[in-house]
Order: structure tokens, then sequence, then C-alpha cells
């Protein structure tokens, strides 16, 4: 030791990278007192954390939320941030580094100028799971390069209702298709080697991530489909539906998983001990990290923020292993050190819990390497990104129309007609053609970051003499024109996450039907839905136009719809979810004899007759 007390390289395992992670674990933890276990087992926002915080209550991770303000952010600043966290980290008695953690759900996606790929139910229309795979690693280094080491990704949720504010963050309502996207898991994290044990992490190298596969178990299958509602279903059904998406991810070395907010059967995920313990870890033998999901414990309280010491010892005894407290952490780590005393949660359990966290950091490498890499930085948005999210948003693309009359296709568009008309109010915004969990929580409209829209990739595509009109609402008089060859209608669901996303009749925004109408009664009209789910369509809409394409919520490359409809590239997109005819439909169960959709789980048209 040295006069400070603090422990030499010389003179402990855990400073030695030649050792074993277990080793290692072992006599760090022996190191331990109470305190600074406890500290380990607290994750705190960034807003509150400081140095001297760090250091006095020996803070294990920080994290930040999606964001409100709409303000850029750029990925050099938080790596700078992120770096004088760790320095406070290092300069306690142990130095045991912070371990960093953000919400990258579709790319890097709080950062400007990132990369934004699809979100996940348009990644589930392409069924391409080594895509699913690439996406992982392009975001791995985008992540990287703004300082942070852990995404709170992939959700690996089963949607079996679009009223669900969160159907946007699941690949399918098939549990087969969710689990061959899981994929994305060893692009997050690298592909671990063969024999590797499932269920213990694996991180590839310093250019990955921590995945955390989220929410643990059910959300997807909520009743009416209500963000942190009640699944009520059988242990089987539960396991057959929507846990198999967790045993491919285990499989894959995922490090972290992260419980729901919502209810099995009555019993809140955070606190049920048979799922996150008995299942989860013993059985199934996931070595990781639990975290709890952001203020996971107040929403255990009713009414929240109640009986919060009651929730504190449910939780921790259920098998979280880290609280995304985020704010109070003075009042956590007090409540937990007081039923820590009262051997109300025994020492063997903060044990367990401060193992899987240290795994998590030394199989991460962040004991050798615990700042950011800045040549990393090149990476942030760059060409061979925004390729592999183009080539996303193609194959997303699910043609649901294509004329009128079968055997007179509309599609693919004429790139050298004369004149054509570009309206709807997803046609060139940004941030509605991003969604929610852009740039902000919530997302929002306009040019938030660096892309491109429907206008602009028309505009890049179409020849030399052909004029592109561009109106939100076209006037009643550039409807009167007859010199249009057709119009490309973009319209949709305004940005939204999570319980704000819930809506018992899923449809299309501002009027956006009655806009495709209007310009469709005048003008051949393709229109193009940018929905986060399958939504309401009327009769009439569907009737007027020539051609209808599902474009979920692409992100910012914009161009990948213009390769489709203009023919450089053909239609392959299925259905990742039954696309209902009215909402007394739902759920919808493909395997039922009443089930009756407009349009099938599965279904896609091509352009190209095979």
């Amino acid at each position: 030791m040295t006069e400070a007390g603090e422990v030499s390289a010389m003179d402990c395992v855990y400073k030695n990278p030649n050792k074993g992670v277990e080793d290692r674990i072992q006599d760090l933890l022996q190191r331990m007192t109470v305190e600074e276990k406890i500290g380990q087992m607290t994750q705190i926002h960034r807003g509150v954390s400081s140095a001297a915080v760090i250091k006095d209550f020996f803070i294990g991770s920080v994290c930040n939320s999606a964001g409100k303000s709409g303000n850029n952010v750029m990925s050099e600043d938080w790596a700078t941030m992120i770096d004088g966290f760790q320095t406070a980290a290092l300069e306690t008695r142990l130095a045991i580094p912070i371990i960093y953690g953000l919400d990258a759900v579709h790319g890097n996606n709080k950062f400007y100028g990132t990369t934004i790929f699809p979100h996940n139910i348009g990644l589930g229309a392409t069924r391409d799971y080594d895509l699913a795979r690439r996406i992982g690693s392009a975001t791995a280094l985008e992540v990287r390069a703004s300082g942070a080491h852990w995404v709170f990704a992939p959700c690996v949720a089963v949607c079996k209702d679009p009223r669900w504010g969160r159907c946007l963050e699941s690949y399918s309502e098939d549990t087969e298709v969710v689990c061959n996207m899981t994929s994305i898991v060893s692009g997050l994290q690298g592909t671990p080697p063969e024999g590797h044990p499932a269920g213990y992490p694996f991180l590839a190298g310093r250019n990955n991530v921590v995945a955390c596969a989220k929410h643990f178990v059910g959300d997807g299958g909520t009743e009416m489909g209500k963000n942190e509602g009640d699944t009520v279903a059988s242990y089987e059904d539960l396991e057959r539906i929507h846990m198999a998406p967790y045993l491919n991810c285990l499989a894959q070395g995922v490090s972290a998983v992260m419980p729901s907010y919502s209810r099995w059967n009555g019993s809140q995920l955070h606190g049920d001990r048979f799922l996150l313990t008995e299942i989860l870890k013993d059985k199934l033998g996931f070595k990781g990290c639990l975290v709890s999901d952001w203020s996971g414990i107040d929403k255990m309280g009713q009414p929240r923020g109640s009986n919060y010491r009651g929730c504190v010892e449910a939780a921790i005894n259920a098998g979280i292993d880290m609280v995304m407290v985020p704010y109070k952490y003075e009042k956590f780590i007090n409540e937990l050190t007081s039923l820590v005393e009262e051997r109300k949660i025994l020492m063997s359990r903060i044990d367990d819990a401060v193992e899987r966290i240290l795994r998590l950091k030394f199989t991460a490498g962040l004991f050798e390497h615990p700042f950011s890499d800045r040549s990393l930085l090149k990476f942030v948005g760059c060409k061979e990104h925004r390729e592999i999210a183009r080539e996303a948003v193609r194959k997303s693309l699910v043609l649901l129309k294509n004329g009128k009359d079968l055997e007179k296709p509309f599609l693919p568009l004429d790139r050298n007609a004369k004149r054509v008309l570009v309206a709807g109010t997803h046609a060139d915004d940004l941030g509605f053609q991003c969604g929610g969990w852009s740039k902000t929580w919530q997302g929002q409209s306009g040019r938030i970051t660096i892309g491109t829209t429907v206008l602009d990739a028309v505009k890049a595509i179409v020849g030399a003499e052909t004029e592109v009109v561009h109106e939100k609402t076209p006037s009643e008089e550039t409807l009167s024109n007859d010199d249009f060859s057709y119009a490309i209608v973009a319209v949709g669901e305004a940005p939204y996450a999570e319980s704000r996303g819930d809506d018992p009749e899923p449809s299309i925004h501002f009027d956006g039907a009655e806009v495709v109408r209007l310009v469709a009664e005048k003008i051949p009209t393709v229109a193009i839905l940018m929905t986060g789910r399958p939504v309401v369509l009327e009769r009439i809409m569907l009737e007027k136009v020539e051609a209808l394409v599902a474009a979920w919520l692409p992100g910012t490359e914009g161009d990948g719809i213009a390769d489709v409809v203009f023919g450089d590239y053909d239609f392959t997109g299925k259905l990742p979810m039954s696309w209902f005819r009215e909402t007394e439909q739902l759920p919808m169960n493909p395997e039922a004899d009443s089930y009756d959709p407009l349009f099938p789980l599965g279904f896609g048209l091509k352009c190209k007759r095979e």
C-alpha cells in the first residue's frame, strides 16, 4: 500500500490484466468496504454528477437521459465530459473506473451529426439479420466516439398490440423474427469465440460497447398495449413468446439486462425475484448485470415514490444489481446502507451484485482503457455508416399497394417526368422522419441533425429537366394544374416515445389521410407512411392512391426511399406486424380462426414480377 492508502499495481491481482477475470473480481471485492460496494451499485445522472460526488460516494456508473432541450450535442464534447468523470473515479482509493451508459436505440441518436438508423419496427421488416449485426457495429463505433461504454439496447420486446407506445422499438409481433434480429448484440459487443459460455458477459474490444437486452420480460404483451401495464399470461406463454429472444442474447454474451416497468400477472418486474433471480440468473445462467430502468424503484411505489425504502429492499432482494437512481442518490445509498445494517438485505446479495458489476467492467476492459479514444470521432456520421443506414431504409420499405389495376403497376416512378409534386407533413421534416428517441426523448420536428429528407432525395434522383414542386399542403390552385406526372405524399405520426405514444386508435396525424385523398383525387399518387406501427387506413384513401408504401421511421437517410420508389432497387420488406382493419380487432393473432387483417404478417409486394 502507498502512504495515501491507494493500492499499487504491484501488490494486487485486480490491477493485473494477465490474471483471470474471476480472480480479479474476488481480489477487488475483498478489498472493498460496504460504502464502496454500495457506491458501485449506484448509477446517477450526469446532471448531478461531479468529481466530488463520484469520489465521496464511490459512484459506479453515470448515465444520461435521452434529453429534452433539443440543443445540438456533439460527440467530442461528451467524450470530454465523460473523461472528466472517469478521472475522478480513478482518484478514489481503489481506482475503480465508472461505466457510462446511454440510450442508443437506433444509432447514437442523442448526438448531432450521428447516423440515425431506422427504428426497430423497420429493421424487423428487413428480416436481414446480418444487416442488424452491421448496424450494431456501426452504432458501437459512434457511441465509443462519444466516450460512452454502455448502451441500453437492444429492446427485444415482442409487440403484440400496436396501440403500445413502444411498438416502434419492437422488431416484430413474431417471436422468431425478434430472436433472429438479436444479432445486433454481436454487432454491438462483437462476436464471442466458439465455446464462450452462454450468459457470461463478452466484449471484443475498445471498438465495441456493452449491450443491454430489455425490458425483461413481457413488456410487449400488456393488456390493451398499455405502456408499463400488465401482461396477463401463463408462465409457459411468457417463456415461449416473450422470453425466447433473451436466450439468443445470452448465447451471444449480452452483458446486461434491464427489467421492465411493466407487470406480469400483477407482479412488478422490478421486484419479481422468481423471474429475475430464479429464472434469469439461476435457470438461464445469466452472469452479467441486472440494471434497473430509469427511476425504476420510484415507479414501484404506489403512488410513485412512496414506500421508497420498501421498494429498495424488494428490488435488490429480487436480484437487481445496479440501480439507475438517477437523481436522489444520497437517499438511495442511505436506505440501502441501512437495510444492509439491519440485515434486511444480506451482504451475500450485495457481494453478488458487485461481482456482476465488476465482471461487466473487467470484461469491458475499463481497468486497462478507461478513457475515450478520440481517433474514433472520424466514424461519427461517416459515409460508410450512412450507406449501411441507407441500405436498411431500402430493405425496410414494405409495398402495400402498387396500381389500381394489378396489370398496370404504378411503381417504379419515372425519374425523367416533366413535373412532379412532393407533399405531406413528412416529406421535408427530418425530425418526423426519425421519430422519437432522436436528439430528444420524445423527438421533435425540423432539421434536427444532418440527413436527407424525402424531398432532398427526390430532388437528387430525378433528371435535370424534371421540375419538383413542394407544398406541405397543396393549394387548390396547385391541385387544379393538370401537368403533374405524379405526386409523392409523405404522411405519418408525430414523434413520441414510451407512454406518450400509447394510442387507443393509432392513426395518421395532422389530417394526413385527408391530404393524401385530396392530392390523389387530382394527381396519380404514391403515399409514403412514416409511422412506428400499423395505423388506421381509411378505405377511401386506400382506393384513391395508386401506390402505398410503409416506410416506418427510417432515420436520417431518406435517399433509401428514393432508391426503391424510382426503381434502382426492388421492394423486399415484409410486414413485421399484422396490419389491422379496425382497432376492434386488436390484439391480432395470426393463428386464430378469426384472423382477418387488412394486410397479414409477412405481407409485402414487389415491383418486378418473378
